[in-house]
């Protein structure tokens, strides 16, 4: 194949952006260790902000360019198909082919803003090899467990040197440690294969922590090995030990940022980790070590595979009190929603379109402490017609009718929020047993600190607008009133002067645009006598205007929290 001069241009300016924007993405991944061992948390979420926002950076600095050197031939399809194959050309073989195919299918679907897929100048994922079980050994090192366990212990902590681990605090743990690791071996059937431990290399870095990431292996069991370190005053201290594959998928989880982690064969990373997490879908792993981009290609491509043909089910919509801004519906037993904008707003909303795009944008960029689920922001979804029964088919044209339409047999999307499925807490507290519900309601309230100890206000505080994962962990997904904690008034409701002005209909009082009166929350979290009867004795304080300041009162002096992606169980 002849492929001309201009198309070999322009995939060789691409594959230099794609190797630049690699570059730039390691070396902000690569302050994370200083950033640890100097205690700097500021900076560490400036980082954060700055490597999620680089993609789409580098993108828009390739499409200036190739606008540039195509001119009037930039939407020529033939050009793009031998720039494709000049492309496919240089990347075989590399580790990062996969990351690579996702850059440049970024720069076409901007240039033409594909619906749905062209696989004449995209890439798709028959277009190379998927993941696969590949040799592990350049990714970690192994301890075999041939007698105690504390000397292997010891080893791998000191094989991360950089980490300079407190020794006293070391000497205090490391019997609890043991005795854990211990308990877990215990419960693996075959003694009588060889046990190892099988450190990954690379220290994770997040906020605050620090995780050394593991598996015990003995034959083909596996038990996940987490540590987690935190950085205190008085030095580097192991602060919890995970042993079990819920725990660390918490840890993985899509409600919270990436880990900084530096990668050398990436394919090999991500395989590790789908070994201890194997219910954890390939996109959540690479969303959590920072690709979040080609994270979102690979959910794409999943819900390709899982929409390719018609089957029995049908698309329906979300269960659930009816939002005002969104409509939500589910994908035929996929695990993930499909969020759309609805073309007006019922009262009260007084937001915009734009309003509420600018508001996904914010929880994208924000530190998400485990409580504000991952929203992939999807253009020119194509479906089947099949999917859609007549009368979902006219709710979304009756409701979201600027960005559903009907071309021939496909539904066409032009902007929607793709979100992982967790159950409304409305819907929770009324299913589950006695003990769950009451977990969650304790959580609820936890839930609401978290955020406002991330300096977010979630606006509405209805149950309806917090889920339940399938770990029991209460989280927020109705972004289109959540604000910065620090742009809120915290009130006290003034004492009325008068019977008539505590029975009027209007308030006594004047009350401005940004004004929160946390004495109110109480009558609108809808929650049953006996489960207000539980948030209250756990969670008053957040009926109270003191709580709120005080938090604002934080976040304004510099200090940054750290809030612990597991459960105090796991700590040391």
């Amino acid at each position: 194949m002849t492929i001309e001069p201009l198309a070999q241009s322009c995939s060789s300016c691409i594959h230099e952006r794609f190797c630049s924007y690699e570059d730039r993405f390691r070396r902000v991944t690569l302050r994370a260790p200083g950033r640890f061992m100097n205690r700097q948390w500021e900076q560490v979420q400036a980082d954060t902000t700055e490597r999620l926002n680089l993609y789409a950076t580098v993108v828009d600095q390739t499409e200036i360019h190739i606008r540039s050197l195509l001119e009037e031939r930039i939407a020529e399809e033939a050009l793009w198909v031998d720039a494709k194959a000049d492309y496919a050309a240089r990347i075989t073989g590399v580790d990062d082919r996969a990351l690579a195919a996702t850059f440049f299918n970024s720069v076409t679907r901007r240039v033409f803003g594909t619906v749905g897929v062209n696989r004449r100048i995209e890439f798709v994922d028959d277009d190379h090899q998927p993941l696969l079980p590949c040799p592990t050994e350049s990714v970690f090192r192994t301890y075999p467990l041939a007698g105690t366990i504390e000397p292997a212990i010891r080893q791998i902590l000191s094989d991360y040197s950089d980490l300079k681990i407190d020794r006293a605090s070391l000497g205090r743990s490391m019997p609890r440690i043991v005795e854990r690791v211990e308990k877990q071996l215990g419960k693996i059937n075959d003694r009588v294969q060889p046990v190892r431990i099988e450190m990954i290399r690379h220290i994770f870095y997040r906020g605050q922590g620090a995780y050394l990431i593991g598996r015990v292996v003995s034959g083909k069991q596996l038990i996940p090995l987490a540590m987690a370190l935190l950085h205190s005053s008085e030095g580097v201290v192991v602060d919890a030990l995970l042993l079990d594959t819920d725990g660390l998928s918490i840890v993985f989880s899509y409600t919270r940022s990436a880990f900084h982690v530096t990668v050398e064969k990436l394919c090999e990373l991500v395989v590790f980790l789908k070994s201890i997490m194997p219910a954890k879908p390939e996109a959540e792993i690479y969303s959590a070590i920072g690709y979040f981009k080609h994270g979102k290609t690979v959910l794409y491509q999943d819900v390709c595979r899982h929409t390719a043909e018609c089957g029995d089910g049908e698309f329906l919509i979300s269960p659930g009190k009816r939002g005002m801004v969104m409509v939500v519906f589910d994908m035929a037993d996929h695990e993930m929603v499909v969020k759309l904008i609805r073309d007006r707003f019922d009262t009260p909303k007084k937001t915009t379109r734009n309003k509420v795009i600018e508001q996904y944008n914010f929880v994208f960029n924000h530190y998400r402490v485990g409580r504000l689920i991952e929203a992939h922001a999807f253009e020119h979804l194509s479906f089947d017609r099949c999917w859609f029964s007549d009368d979902l088919i006219d709710h979304l044209t009756a409701e979201a009718g600027q960005t559903v339409h009907l071309v021939d047999d496909r539904v066409i999307i032009d902007h929607a929020y793709l979100e992982r499925r967790v159950t409304p807490l409305d819907i929770y507290l009324k299913e589950q047993t006695r003990e769950k519900t009451e977990a969650a309601v304790v959580d609820f309230g936890n839930a609401i600190k978290d955020l406002a100890f991330a300096n977010i206000f979630p606006g509405d505080l209805l149950l309806k607008n917090f889920g339940v994962t399938r770990h029991g962990r209460v989280v927020f997904y109705d972004y289109d009133e959540i604000v910065p904690l620090t742009t809120c008034r915290f009130r006290k409701i003034p004492q009325a002067r008068s019977y008539m002005e505590e029975m009027a209909a209007e308030p006594w009082y004047t009350v401005e645009e940004d004004d929160v009166f946390p004495e109110e929350f109480s009558r609108f979290l809808g929650l049953s006598p006996g489960h207000r009867d539980l948030f209250l004795s756990q969670h008053a304080d957040l009926l109270a205007p003191d709580f709120w300041v005080k938090a604002q009162d934080e976040i304004r002096s510099g200090h940054i929290r750290h809030i612990r992606p597991y459960h105090p169980r796991y700590r040391l």
